[in-house]
């Protein structure tokens, strides 16, 4: 993942403890720990480095696995602790943070808790900016059309919510689903990838 991630060229460059490009956070290198308030996204849940490898692990270099987009840059942006719990106000955060430092599809491989009208409002600000906001339908097997699952439900026109198919291009066993709240399947059981 190394070679794909994304880099704040003002922070890498600048002063260690400081705030080089004035954004409001200090040493992001690599993106942002809105759990632990800090300049190191490390992920110690180890779900995020997984959908990261996915998304874009380097190819061709005789290592692992093989992301399907080459031509990517991943930002790290946490909100969830190691126990994969954490709140919707650094949820909001990590959004916030992605679109303001130049983002351009955010992976949402998480989901919980009930309908949150502030995050749903930073969901739209982020579509106005024209930015995909690519959700987890759910595990929890039940149909979101009749049991919305959030952040995947929300009404906002920029949201993707992706259900998990098996090697069969059945529908996995955890996976949610809903025939006008589910948007596209993409395959999530199984996957050989990367992990920290």
């Amino acid at each position: 993942l190394a070679a794909n991630m994304w880099v704040n060229e003002a922070e890498k460059n600048g002063l260690p403890g400081v705030d080089d490009d004035h954004n409001g956070y200090v040493d992001d290198i690599y993106g942002y720990d809105f759990c632990n308030n800090d300049g190191d996204p490390k992920d110690d849940f180890f779900h995020g480095t997984h959908c990261a490898g996915i998304i874009g692990a380097v190819t061709n270099n005789n290592t692992g696995v093989a992301g399907v987009c080459w031509n990517v840059k991943l930002m790290a942006v946490k909100f969830l602790d190691s126990g994969g719990s954490g709140y919707t106000s650094n949820a909001i955060k990590c959004v916030q943070y992605a679109v303001k430092m130049g983002a351009r599809v955010l992976s949402n491989s998480w989901g919980g808790g009930g309908y949150d009208t502030a995050l749903k409002d930073a969901i739209d600000a982020a579509g106005a900016q024209g930015v995909l906001f690519v959700a987890a339908a759910g595990n929890s097997a039940s149909n979101n059309d009749a049991s919305p699952a959030y952040p995947a439900s929300y009404d906002c026109n920029n949201i993707i919510s992706v259900l998990s198919p098996d090697k069969l291009d059945a529908k996995s066993s955890f996976s949610c689903y809903g025939q006008t709240t589910v948007d596209i399947g993409a395959p999530g059981s199984n996957i050989f990838n990367t992990f920290p």
